[in-house]
């Protein structure tokens, strides 16, 4: 099934407090929080800040997040070009990088984030 168009923010907020939550749960917050984490970034038209959750991986400094369904999505679309910066909720507090946005020829979205230096790995979640 192929998407159009933004999800709804009637939709789009309740998932994404939902989420947000989850990671800070007492209960599941450190079983997800390696794999889940929440992106802060300025808009570039309308210079608002804005937070989501995504999934990522992460390599040493390089943060790897792939957009699920990144035509219903438009976060990632301050990143093209030359990208921008980028906060990211790791290591127990923020971390702030810059971050690019690929589309490959099956429009696939991977937004690569390279992490500014910070906090060594093993000061919060350890990923």
């Amino acid at each position: 099934m192929r998407y159009k168009g933004p999800l709804s923010k009637r939709v789009t907020g309740p998932v994404n407090r939902w989420v947000a939550g989850l990671r800070s749960s007492p209960r599941w917050g450190r079983l997800v929080s390696g794999r889940l984490t929440v992106v802060t970034y300025t808009g570039r038209r309308s210079g608002r800040t804005f937070s989501t959750p995504v999934a990522y991986r992460r390599a040493a400094d390089l943060v790897t997040i792939r957009v699920a369904m990144p035509e219903r999505k438009a976060w990632w679309r301050n990143f093209t070009g030359a990208g921008g910066p980028i906060s990211l909720d790791l290591d127990g507090g923020a971390r702030t990088g810059h971050a690019v946005a690929r589309v490959d020829g099956k429009g696939r979205v991977t937004v690569a984030v390279r992490l500014d230096p910070g906090p060594p790995a093993g000061g919060g979640s350890g990923h």
